[in-house]
């Protein structure tokens, strides 16, 4: 697999970032920065850290892409993963400083160049990539899979309640990409809250480890163990991004899923970012839209994952 990972560089971000450079069979071309969770720069000093963390720094090419969302004010969630989106870490520069290229450029010129090649791992809001779609409209069908960490599948949101982080903080952009023609799996927060969450064993046997990658995940995860335990009563090791990217790498880790068709709310003003997740010709009222004929979506959506084999997976990454 020929993989770029679009990401706002975080927490989460990090491990499936550490997941897609430790599995032999992805090359990582790039990784391409976008607004959401934390400060830009600092998106794009931890996105560099990490390579370095994981020995890979200067080998994989950073871009920094768009700053803020397509017409909203930025949203961040520094709340959860801490100013540094890092909690707190205060890590040293890494050496290695991004690239000159904005990454829309970057991420339009290496899909095009490389038709049918390249997945996308979008785990940020989808600034980027619908900027791409809307500068290049044949981007879309040149990528080869574009799996996407956002939205949620009918059920209760991590921003507000009928919304998801991500889907959230840049709707156009998120509805841009659903409209936009390509092959898409979506992972949603639903997903995550059933299939991604690690267990106290898990947390113990990663500390168990005691290996600079374990360290490392363990120190990034503090601040939001600290936060679930305020907003739910108990530490929760939600990893939606690492989720997908093991879901991307090895698709036997997705064990049910339909072909659906999504939509994202631009417009409400309590329902900002929702995401419209139903399966075609299943009795809900029909959707006059030439991109979605009758009988078939426009997003698989997984239903179901297998959250031990995605467990030891991410184990072996940070042994």
């Amino acid at each position: 697999m020929r993989l770029i990972i679009d990401t706002d560089t975080a927490g989460d971000d990090c491990f499936s970032i550490l997941m897609a450079l430790a599995e032999p069979g992805v090359t990582l071309e790039a990784i391409t920065i976008c607004n959401g969770n934390v400060d830009f720069d600092q998106q794009v000093e931890n996105a560099l850290y990490t390579l370095e963390v994981a020995g890979r720094g200067g080998t994989v090419p950073v871009y920094r892409g768009c700053p803020r969302p397509m017409i909203r004010a930025p949203v961040a969630a520094t709340e959860y993963f801490g100013p540094d989106g890092m909690s707190d870490a205060n890590y040293p520069r890494a050496m290695q400083r991004p690239a000159d290229r904005h990454a829309v450029d970057a991420l339009i010129d290496i899909v095009m160049s490389n038709p049918g090649e390249i997945d996308i791992l979008a785990q940020a809001p989808l600034t980027n990539i619908a900027a791409a779609c809307v500068k290049v409209p044949e981007f879309a069908g040149a990528v080869r899979h574009l799996w996407v960490m956002g939205g949620l599948d009918n059920s209760i949101g991590n921003t507000t309640p009928a919304s998801e982080f991500n889907f959230y903080v840049d709707p156009e952009a998120a509805k841009i990409v659903m409209k936009a023609g390509f092959e898409l799996t979506l992972s949603t927060w639903t997903l995550t809250l059933s299939c991604g969450v690690l267990s106290p064993e898990a947390l113990s046997r990663i500390e168990a480890l005691d290996t600079p990658l374990s360290r490392f995940f363990l120190q990034v995860s503090e601040a939001p163990l600290r936060r679930t335990r305020i907003r739910y009563g108990r530490a929760i090791s939600a990893l939606p991004d690492t989720l997908t990217c093991a879901c991307a790498i090895d698709e036997s880790l997705i064990l049910d899923s339909a072909a659906c068709l999504v939509d994202v709310e631009t417009q409400g003003e309590l329902t900002r970012g929702y995401s419209s997740i139903c399966v075609p010709n299943c009795g809900q009222e029909a959707i006059d839209d030439p991109l979605w004929p009758s009988g078939r979506g426009n997003a698989r959506v997984i239903r179901a994952a297998d959250s031990a084999a995605f467990t030891e997976r991410l184990i072996r990454v940070l042994s």
